[in-house]
């Protein structure tokens, strides 16, 4: 194996005040607070080149060893959206139809989801996120280390980026994925990790009143 070492540079970082961290962490969370899960949206196209800086955000998130395992796919076309869509019902429909136990359907009926998915063809873009199992350099397959964190991360600054954006989502995972890899014609190594349909509400969409966790429940001081 090639071996390969990196030059060091000088880190370009500014301190802030506490008042301005503070400022900007409260600013941020304000912003964040705001998103959520969208199922209905409109056919209206999202500018290519938004969805371009998005990802290019996306791709400047940590990853093992720098290995940088991720593919980002994203389908606009009608044809390849209907494809998806219907095999996604199909494993969908198994899903609700016995593959998931009585505790797992009681978690998601208040939510009231179902095995139909039609926001996969009405959303103006899906993008597929792809874990890279290993790499090929130079002829040699070259392995690839916490891919799942990894893609994990780079898929929370891609979910970001586009709510900052001022675009609506959905964290799609159909299980088994193994259709997506065939559908878009991807290679061996790059399996399939997350569905994000993308676009703009339908007018007077509507979302579950949820609450999200006061601070006091997820953090703990030692």
């Amino acid at each position: 194996m090639t071996r390969k070492t990196y030059p060091f540079v000088a880190l370009e970082y500014e301190r802030h005040a506490p008042e301005e961290m503070l400022r900007r962490a409260r600013a941020f969370h304000a912003a964040l607070a705001q998103r959520r899960t969208v199922r209905e949206f409109k056919p209206d196209p999202v500018p290519r080149e938004v969805l371009e800086e998005c990802i290019r955000a996306a791709g400047t998130s940590p990853s093992g060893a720098h290995r940088q395992p991720w593919t980002f796919v994203v389908v606009t076309d009608p044809a390849l959206k209907r494809e998806i869509r219907e095999a996604a019902e199909v494993e969908e429909k198994l899903n609700y139809g016995g593959r998931m136990n009585e505790e797992w359907l009681l978690a998601l009926e208040p939510l009231g989801t179902g095995w139909e998915k039609p926001f996969l063809e009405t959303a103006p873009a899906l993008i597929v996120v792809l874990r890279h199992a290993w790499d090929e350099e130079r002829g040699e397959r070259v392995r690839n280390y916490y891919t799942q964190e990894s893609v994990g991360i780079a898929s929370g600054f891609l979910l970001v980026a586009l709510h900052d954006a001022g675009l609506a989502t959905l964290t799609h995972t159909p299980s088994p994925m193994a259709f997506l890899q065939r559908i878009l014609e991807r290679p061996e190594h790059e399996k399939p990790y997350l569905l994000i349909p993308v676009g703009y509400p339908t007018d007077g969409c509507a979302v579950p009143d949820l609450a999200r966790k006061p601070l006091g429940e997820i953090l703990v001081w030692r």
